[in-house]
This record gives structure tokens, sequence and C-alpha cells, in this order.
């Protein structure tokens, strides 16, 4: 308790239940339980795509490409069943999601670990040639006519909630993807080598290698991790919009990216938290959905992304420095 308030994670928090009296004492709507299962229906995607980017960081680390390959995953996946007219389970679209996205993962994998180039060069490259790939051959052009494993799959709400105005909110049974995952990854990352190995790698890779971490191993699990998890995602996405777009999700990294930096994870690596991750998806996601209530315009969203970005970082930054400072006087 006594180092709680030491803690980003506590100022984060803190941030939000402050954003949320200011938000709520202008606009009395956003207190209310269906605007509350909206931001929790608009947290799903982006936090299973945070869970990836939590891991990349950690590792030291920049992957920009899981939004690319997420559309090109929801994309041929609702191609390729629509193709076959399949009308069996929803199941079926999430292991072809998943293994598109695995396989993708892996090609950034091998550049990374075997080549040795920069993530942020390879997954920028990776990322360039898929949307390139989709804009070429694909267009702008969207399913709408989903399989209907899928539509049904949107449909299971957990509960729902009826407003005054008659219009029902539910929250969507994908919640339970994303929680699934957030238990994975905090279990992975807290309990086991491979995540004090993914740590190590983020704080010293020489120093890991030394230690006996399978630094290669260590990357391969990684990238393809987040592939995996960003066709999941992707195709998550699809069910919830009911049609698949090629470029719905192009532009979104960077305020996955700062949600996350804003959770506490550094930069520089070896340092984030899945709670601190989820905070920070959570206030990102309070911010762009509520610039509408307080009337301000969409178009600011990018301005509040690129400051969010600045603030995590210098935080994140200070705080290293600070630590850094107390381990030097002691």
């Amino acid at each position: 308790m006594k180092r709680l308030p030491s803690t980003n994670e506590f100022y984060v928090a803190a941030t939000i239940v402050l954003l949320s009296i200011i938000i709520g004492s202008i606009n009395p709507a956003f207190f209310t339980l269906g605007n509350l299962i909206d931001l929790l229906r608009s947290s799903i995607v982006m936090g299973i795509f945070g869970l990836g980017v939590l891991m990349v960081i950690i590792s030291g680390g920049i992957d920009v490409s899981f939004t690319a390959i997420a559309s090109i995953s929801m994309f041929a996946t609702t191609k390729i069943l629509r193709y076959y007219d399949f009308q069996g389970t929803v199941l079926v679209a999430f292991l072809i999601a998943a293994g598109i996205g695995l396989a993708l993962g892996l090609i950034n994998a091998v550049f990374i670990s075997l080549f040795r180039l920069p993530t942020l060069i390879v997954t920028l490259g990776t990322a360039s040639m898929i949307n390139g790939f989709m804009l070429a051959f694909i267009g702008a052009r969207e399913i709408s006519n989903i399989p209907q494993g899928m539509i049904e799959f949107s449909k299971i709400n957990l509960f729902e909630v009826t407003s005054s105005t008659g219009f029902v909110y539910g929250l969507p049974a994908a919640i339970l993807i994303l929680a699934a995952l957030v238990v994975f990854v905090w279990f992975l990352l807290k309990y086991t080598m491979l995540g004090r190995g993914i740590y190590a790698l983020g704080g010293d890779r020489v120093a890991a290698e030394r230690v006996g971490f399978d630094i290669n191993a260590i990357q391969f699990f990684i990238y393809g991790f987040v592939g995996l998890i960003s066709g999941v995602g992707g195709l998550v996405h699809t069910c919830l919009m009911r049609n698949s777009d090629p470029v719905d999700l192009m532009g979104t990294e960077l305020v996955v990216i700062a949600a996350v930096v804003l959770g506490g994870a550094r930069i520089t690596g070896g340092h984030g938290t899945v709670l601190g991750t989820l905070l920070g998806l959570f206030l990102v996601t309070i911010i762009t959905n509520s610039l509408i209530l307080l009337g301000i315009p969409s178009y600011w969203q990018s301005a509040v992304v690129g400051m969010l970005i600045l603030v995590g970082t210098g935080v994140t930054a200070y705080q290293s420095k600070r630590a850094q400072a107390s381990h030097g006087l002691a």
C-alpha cells in the first residue's frame, strides 16, 4: 500500500477518475450504464492489440505492423469462408485468422531474430507491404455479407440494458476473449521463465544471453504471438462491426502504442504491466469516445493521441531516471 502512490498505474487510475468526474459533470450521459457498455465494447479490440504491443515494448522493440496483420487476416478469412459458402461455427473463422496472423508474425520474427534487423524498420516494412498489397488488389471494397456464424457470434451478449429511449445496449461475449488473453499474458509475464526472459531481453540483451536465455526463441514467440492475437483481434472487429473493411484499422496502431506507453511500459524496454496497459487503454478510450459528449470535433483525436504519447513517454522516462538516481545513491 505504501508503494501504491508511487506507481504509474496509480496515476493513470487517478486520471481516469478525475477525467470521468469532469466529463460527467459536463454531460451526465457519461455515467449511464449504456455509455459504460459502449466504452467496454470499444476497448475489446484495442485491448487485444495492446497485450501484444506490451510484450513487444517490454522486450525492447516496437511493432507497427499488428493492425496491417489484423486487417489482412480478417479480410482473407471472411473472403475464404464466403468463397466456400461456409455455414459452420465461428471457431473455424478464428482458427483461420489466427493462423494467417501467426504466419505473418513469424515473418517479422525471422528478420528481427535471425537477421538482427531493427524491430521498427522490419514491422514498418511488413506493414507497408501488407497495406500496399491490400490497396492494390482489394482497394476499399468491404465485405458486408459476412458468414452466418460470425453474425451469430456478434449477437451473443453477456447482458443487455435498455435505455430510456428504448435503445438496447449489449456487452458482447467477445470481451471474454480479451479476458482470457489478459489472464494468459499476466501469468506468462509474472510467473514463467519465458516472461522473465522477455523482461531480461528488454533490460539488456547481452546480459540476458549470458545468463542463458535463448533470445531467438523468445523473439520468435513474441512476434508469432503478436501476429496470432492480431488475427484474432481483427476477426473480433469484423464480427462486432458485421463487415470486413480492409482499411478499417489502418492508423490505429499509434493509439494502441500511446495507450500502452501511457500505462507505464517504458519505450526503452524492460518494464511494463498488464494492469497498466489496461488502464492506459481505457483512459485513451474514454478520451477518444467522449469528445463527442463534450462537443469537441473528432479531428482533435490525433492531437490528443500525440499529446498522450509525449506525456506517457515523459512520465516513464522521468520515473526511470529517478529509479536510477536512487540506486546510485544506495
